[in-house]
């Protein structure tokens, strides 16, 4: 399916999300809350199917954060990015995707480690590179670091 093709399905699927053409992918961005449906609708519909999910990752921006899934069809070749925007900083949280690709249990373990971010249903929610009394998130921007000082 071309990006035409895709941009038409995800904004049946989900008409707020916001797509981009971006200079490799499509980049397409929707709320924490519609993000478990689309994607589920992306792996399993036939003419889709997003049955690889390469990466998967956090990011930190001054209004928000974002988790960030590469997708690509090993049947019809074609890739997306998908992101889900958080709009808190307090609590956040997404649904984990754990359930369609079982490979993002452990790189969600890594952001919500490195970022804080929960993955509501994830079978196994626990930091994995930093000890369990670690105070706070390293690649956060209000994370302070008073060893290695870096201000943003």
């Amino acid at each position: 399916m071309e990006n035409e093709g895709l941009k038409d399905f995800i904004l049946r699927a989900t008409p707020e999300a916001e797509i981009v053409q971006g200079t490799q992918y499509l980049l397409v961005t929707v709320s924490s809350d519609k993000l478990h449906a689309l994607a589920t609708s992306l792996k399993t519909d036939p003419t889709t199917s997003f049955d690889y999910l390469f990466c998967l990752t956090g990011v930190d921006w001054p209004q928000h954060m974002e988790v960030v899934y590469h997708l690509k069809s090993t049947q019809h070749g074609h890739s997306i990015v998908l992101k889900g925007k958080i709009s808190t900083r307090e609590n956040p949280e997404i649904d984990t995707v754990c359930d369609l690709w079982p490979t993002a249990e452990f790189h969600e373990r890594e952001v919500f480690d490195l970022y804080g971010i929960n993955f509501k249903n994830h079978p196994d929610m626990r930091r994995i590179f930093l000890e369990d009394d670690w105070v706070g998130f390293p690649m956060r921007k209000d994370y302070d670091d008073p060893i290695n000082i870096i201000e943003y």
